[in-house]
């Protein structure tokens, strides 16, 4: 697994190149009735509410190396939730800091909440959905992390990955902008990466079928990532799998295998 150097680049004033990586999980799962379908998202909805996405993310700031200007967070109704940090590079000063600011200090009657860094930001968006024509629920979480300065984001992949329990996950980095050494000469990226799989633990690359899209020359880079080993009973809810027929094993195996399929590559299948 490759490690982020420190930039050694004399530059002239701030870099301000720009690191964002979205990161993006699907969890998938048979849900036989409404009734499951129903339990499925609350449960969802009661294991990753905005209290729990604020610690993902506020854990994040602190592996990058940032400090936490202010945290804005919201559940919603029927079910979701979102969360936005501003984040620094560095700590700023209270006399500087907008008094607007939280700091990520939230007080207990405060419902909505938002997190912003200084010149940089994470957010994460979960998304739970099911439709009954196919008995299959899904949950999605959208983050993403744009940093500028030395620190990076890809310091927290690997935290990110391991906090999430992910059947299909895929991953964009982008380097945007330029900065300046002292000579005047411009610098698109200063740090070594072909591929966000060199920065991605061996053990989950192992548990994983992953494929590239990279762009080199605009320094843009995607990964995506599917599940290797697929075990019935981790994917049903209220339902034993003994208690399945050994078609009714068959059609869900079906079922859930095109959900993923159709996910992994971004398109409808025709059922045969």
């Amino acid at each position: 697994m490759a490690k982020i150097s420190e930039n050694k680049l004399k530059l002239y004033g701030f870099n301000n190149l720009t690191k964002s990586l979205s990161f993006n999980i699907y969890d998938i799962c048979y849900t036989k009735t409404e009734q499951d379908r129903k339990k499925y998202i609350e449960y969802i909805d009661e294991q990753y509410n905005s209290e729990r996405l604020t610690r993902i993310l506020t854990n994040v700031t602190e592996i990058i190396g940032a400090s936490v200007l202010n945290v804005a967070k919201q559940d919603y109704d029927p079910q979701g939730a979102s969360v936005t940090l501003l984040i620094s590079e560095e700590e700023v000063p209270l006399y500087v800091l907008d008094p607007s600011c939280n700091r990520g200090l939230l007080t207990p009657t405060r419902e909505n909440i938002v997190g912003h860094l200084d010149k940089s930001h994470v957010t994460v968006h979960s998304y739970p959905e099911s439709h009954p024509q196919n008995d299959i629920s899904t949950f999605r979480v959208d983050i993403d992390v744009a940093t500028c300065g030395t620190i990076s984001p890809l310091k927290a992949l690997n935290y990110l990955i391991d906090s999430f329990d992910s059947d299909i996950i895929t991953i964009d980095y982008r380097v945007r902008g330029f900065t300046r050494d002292v000579d005047g000469k411009k610098h698109f990226i200063d740090h070594k990466i072909n591929s966000i799989q060199n920065f991605i633990a061996k053990k989950t690359l192992d548990k994983y079928s992953l494929i590239d899209m990279n762009i080199y020359q605009s320094n843009i880079f995607h990964t995506k990532m599917r599940l290797k080993d697929f075990e019935l009973h981790n994917y049903l809810f209220e339902i034993k799998e003994e208690h399945l027929t050994e078609q009714e094993r068959e059609d869900i195996i079906h079922n859930l295998s095109k959900e993923m399929t159709e996910i992994f590559y971004g398109k409808n299948i025709s059922n045969v």
